[in-house]
């Protein structure tokens, strides 16, 4: 077996073709194989190989296994059908080997066939790896020639590229020289257009000035308000550039050109203004029949002459915010425009104010209200005209117009200052303040600024006299009043008011069921109220039918004269003055109502007294509360400890408004008698002072009537009450009944003569309460403190005499029970 292995080793094949083993055994190799196996082919490869080497080899094969392995070492690669018998396998075998006639005998017979056989073995094997080689090797040719081809094309394509970067160099250096060329002559342009920009400002300076100088040039021609714009931008241009070469020389020259311009526009527009003002002067429209006529000509003729100066105003007026030259050829414009408007308006507005003053002379109220009407027409109308004229506004305009309007007031002025009577005076203040301030000037307050500085003057020059005259009226007719006999005839004037009323009321009853029996409607309505008054038939008129003394005629006359100069100034002078000056009145009307009482009681009773002031200062009280109700009031103290229900009452929500406004008799009173706390700048002094003299009033009263009813009963009552004293300080003890002036005989003189003095004197208080304060309401709270004190004082009567008197004593006294006294107390009820 190793002399077969080395023949094979050194069969012609390896020996010849080393080279091609070589290649061939690089093509399954593990690394970079030539042509590699797949995996499954890679597993039978080695499933053959453990296979073969497994299969024993024998030492000596016998011909037919030789034969046969050669057969099948032959054939199997070959063919798949198997032969059908080993004979004739190795007869194939040996025809193709040539050697079908000769005999192997021995082992250099067999090893010659063997090597025959193991040739012809490898020649078959590799003839497919030669072919694969040589086709390989054409292979190898063409891709030799390809890559020679492609060798030159790269060459060929180097040489291009070569060539296109030299071209394109080229080209890139040439485009970039020509952008530098373009771009040189685009700031070469720009520097020549921007140069002749520069220049078209410098070079417009001789056509304007042509312009300027030409004889033909009109302010009012299409191109003049275009030469404006182009000066003033040049102006601007140099200006802005004072680095510029000739900078001042072109600048004065501009600034030449445009007082050239500005001369021309303000000669047009002056010569028209002051050429407009001698046709209306020449016409002498103050010699016309109307003045009317002349005011209107002077508005018409400038209105329809506005139009021809409108434009150049206006392109002046766009100036006048940027350049200062316009600024002042603006104002010198108006000033020309007031002055031409003040020489027509100052003569006329005189004479009118002449006419008027000739017209009203003594109605001094109607010659202000025509006069400030007049000056406010005056003073609209030339608002209106400047509008025609010029946009902006100006001051000089309101001041021409104070200028016109004091005028009017140098006229009023002197009348204003020798005015004595109160209402006119009063009646100026309310024309002023209301018709002309309020009315006319809040609703055109830009127009009527001037008027509205003279007004206010004026104002203050009649509310200075209305306070002068007041001080005089006050001290003359109030505290000055020397009342005439009439004055004080009380209650005879009362008495006699009161008998007419009543006629005039059975009258109206009378009439009242006359018609009632021609209307089922009104005889419904009659017993409707009817039923609804206390009064009976016609009741309701009654209840509200006015009182006698409640008429305006029937006030005492300084009553009446100080509240009327109240309601006359109230709406006239500023709050301040009018509570010193109604301060001054009310004190001057006090008293003079003092002084009237006290002639009153002397000449009377004391009581027409008492109740003639506490009617008086009910009047002046409820008619004064108006006058303040705008004032406020800053800070309220209450002495709660004086009396408890007094304060709960003025506490009490239900009662709060009677405490603020005391508008009425019963709430007056009935706030000052029932034990008010003190109470702190809750309205002004001239309110406090009425008050405190009506309490006081009042508490005389009560406190006459209370002496004239039970004055013996108190007087009793104290020598008890200091018996009882001396007892408890230490004194004798004491036996009332006892002591001499305490016998019950002397008690029932004292109780019998109290109770006389009720049944006879009391319904005179009442009627006389009735007669003067005329109210219910107002006598029972009046009468309600009286009527207290009574019943007190019988009440503690009472108390004394079951204290210290014995049963038989009481019969003798027979003090008249509550109920008695009552009964006779209820009738005010």
């Amino acid at each position: 077996m190793s002399k077969m292995a080395a023949v094979v080793e050194q069969s012609p094949l390896d020996l010849t073709d080393k080279e091609t083993r070589e290649k061939l055994s690089a093509w399954d190799r593990r690394t970079d194989a030539m042509a590699p196996l797949t995996e499954k082919q890679t597993d039978s490869i080695l499933e053959i190989r453990a296979a073969a080497e497994t299969l024993p080899i024998p030492a000596e094969l016998p011909i037919e296994d030789l034969c046969g392995l050669t057969s099948r070492t032959l054939r199997s690669p070959f063919t798949t059908t198997v032969p059908a018998s080993t004979e004739d396998i190795l007869l194939k075998g040996f025809q193709s080997l040539g050697l079908e006639n000769e005999r192997i005998e021995t082992a250099q017979q067999f090893f010659s066939w063997f090597s025959k056989l193991q040739l012809q073995m490898d020649q078959d094997e590799g003839a497919k790896y030669r072919r694969a080689r040589d086709d390989l090797g054409g292979y190898q040719e063409q891709c030799d020639a390809i890559l020679a081809d492609v060798d030159a094309a790269l060459q060929h394509l180097d040489s291009l590229q070569k060539q296109y970067l030299f071209v394109s160099t080229k080209t890139g250096t040439l485009h970039e020289a020509c952008e530098q060329l373009l771009k040189e002559q685009s700031e070469l342009v720009d520097l020549a257009e921007s140069i002749q920009q520069k220049l078209s400002y410098f070079n417009e300076l001789e056509n304007i000035n042509t312009r300027l100088n030409s004889s033909t040039l009109s302010v009012n021609s299409e191109g003049f308000i275009p030469m404006l714009s182009k000066l003033d931008d040049c102006i601007e241009y140099v200006s802005s550039h004072p680095n510029f070469k000739d900078y001042p020389i072109y600048l004065a020259k501009f600034k030449q050109c445009l007082s050239k311009a500005m001369y021309l526009m303000k000669t047009h527009t002056v010569n028209t203004l002051q050429n407009l003002t001698g046709q209306l002067i020449k016409r002498d429209p103050l010699g016309m029949p109307n003045v009317d006529n002349a005011f209107t000509l002077y508005y018409v003729k400038f209105r329809a002459a506005a139009p021809k100066v409108k434009t150049l105003i206006e392109q002046i007026e766009q100036r006048s915010e940027k350049i200062p030259d316009y600024q002042q050829l603006l104002g010198e414009i108006h000033r020309c425009y007031l002055d031409q408007r003040e020489v027509l308006l100052g003569p006329s507005i005189t004479s009118t104010i002449t006419d008027l003053t000739s017209q009203n002379n003594k109605d001094h109220c109607a010659l202000v209200r025509s006069g400030c009407a007049f000056m406010v027409h005056v003073c609209q109308d030339e608002h209106q005209l400047y509008n025609e004229f010029f946009s902006k506004a100006t001051p000089k305009l309101d001041e021409l117009l104070e200028k016109l309007c004091l005028s009017l007031y140098d006229v009023l002025r002197p009348l204003i200052i020798h005015i004595i009577h109160l209402e006119t005076l009063s009646e100026l203040c309310g024309i002023l303040k209301n018709e002309m301030l309020e009315d006319h000037v809040q609703n055109n307050v830009v127009q009527l600024g001037a008027f509205e500085a003279v007004v206010k003057q004026m104002l203050e020059d009649v509310q200075e006299r209305l306070v002068y005259r007041t001080h005089i009226y006050i001290q003359t007719d109030i505290t000055g009043y020397n009342p005439a006999p009439g004055d004080l005839a009380y209650p005879e004037k009362l008495e006699m008011m009161e008998k007419i009323a009543q006629s005039l009321k059975e009258e109206q009853m009378k009439l009242a069921s006359a018609d009632a029996s021609f209307s089922d409607v009104q005889l419904e309505d009659t017993e409707g109220r009817k039923a609804n008054s206390p009064g009976g038939v016609g009741g309701s008129r009654l209840q509200t039918s006015i009182s006698p003394a409640d008429l305006h005629g029937m006030w005492y006359p300084t009553v009446r004269r100080t509240l009327v100069c109240l309601s006359k100034l109230y709406r006239c002078i500023d709050r301040a003055v009018f509570q010193g000056l109604s301060q001054e009145a009310l004190s001057a009307c006090i008293q003079s109502l003092l002084k009237a009482t006290d002639i009153i009681v002397k000449s009377k009773t004391q009581i027409d007294g008492q109740l003639f002031l506490i009617k008086h200062l009910l009047i002046m009280r409820e008619q004064i509360a108006p006058f303040h109700t705008d004032f406020a009031i800053k800070e309220i103290s209450l002495d709660l400890k004086k009396t408890r229900d007094a304060a709960f009452k003025i506490l009490n929500p239900k009662t709060v408004p009677k405490f603020f406004r005391l508008n009425s008799h019963n709430a007056i009173l009935e706030f000052l008698l029932e034990g008010t706390p003190e109470i702190k700048e809750h309205y002004i002094d001239s309110k406090k002072e009425v008050d405190r003299h009506l309490k006081s009033s009042c508490e005389q009263f009560i406190q006459q009537q209370t002496q004239l009813f039970v004055g013996n009963l108190e007087e009793f009552l104290t020598k008890v009450s200091a018996l009882k004293t001396m007892a408890i300080q230490g004194g004798p003890t004491y036996n009332l009944s006892q002591q001499p002036w305490a016998q019950p005989a002397k008690i029932n003189d004292i109780v019998m003569a109290t109770y006389r003095v009720l049944k006879t004197k009391l319904p005179g208080t009442l009627q006389s309460m009735s007669l003067y304060l005329a109210n219910k309401d107002t006598e029972f709270i009046l009468f309600k403190p009286v009527r207290n004190n009574i019943q007190q004082a019988f009440q503690k009567m009472h108390a004394l005499l079951q204290e210290e008197y014995s049963g038989e004593d009481l019969q003798i006294i027979a003090c008249p029970s509550m109920e008695q006294v009552n009964l006779l107390l209820s009738i005010n009820k």
